[in-house]
């Protein structure tokens, strides 16, 4: 799955020819950094793979005054091909990513058992501080989403709650883990 093809591929096939910079305004101002897990700086280097891949062409260049000339592209009937099973292996399959935070705290090791307990206040605090800011940007932008897109951001939500809640059991468990640390390795 490639959140960053879903896009560019859906943006060009609905919007028509763009350049990348009018995709990179686009996914900067439906925010696609709160909900997707790629960077809007990303674009460029995935829509060269995509005309490579022969799923977007070349219509035109551009140029506005002193700016550099810009390649508009569009969307081919592969691209389309591509977008519309893109899409559904999208929907259809869900993906849950291994968080390298885990094997971390699996392998925490008896020399860090003593640091454990500031270290998982502080990822608490930024989890609450990254949740705090969603709901503010939330808030913001809640007023020029549809409907799909306002679930999207409550998934999120969702998400953070999950994973607060998650962390908190694992803080309320953090004297036997410590305990279990500092023993199991000298066994």
């Amino acid at each position: 799955m490639s959140s960053i093809r879903v896009f560019l591929l859906g943006a060009l096939a609905e919007r028509g020819p763009m350049h990348g910079h009018q995709l990179r305004l686009l996914a900067e101002k439906e925010h696609v950094h709160m909900w997707t897990d790629f960077r809007v700086g990303a674009i460029y280097g995935a829509l060269k793979r995509l005309v490579a891949e022969d799923l977007v062409e070349p219509v035109r260049t551009e140029r506005e005054g002193a700016r550099p000339e810009r390649q508009i592209v569009r969307i081919t009937d592969a691209g389309r091909i591509a977008l519309d099973d893109l899409r559904l292996e999208t929907l259809r399959e869900f993906a849950l990513k291994p968080d390298p935070f885990d094997l971390a705290l699996a392998r925490v090791g008896r020399d860090m058992a003593d640091e454990l307990p500031d270290l998982l206040r502080a990822r608490r605090a930024a989890i609450v501080a990254a949740a705090a800011h969603h709901t503010a940007r939330l808030e913001h932008v809640h007023q020029y989403l549809n409907i799909t897109e306002q679930h999207v951001m409550q998934h999120q939500t969702h998400r953070l709650r999950a994973e607060l809640d998650w962390l908190d059991s694992v803080l309320a468990a953090l004297p036997a883990i410590v305990l279990d640390e500092k023993t199991r390795e000298t066994d």
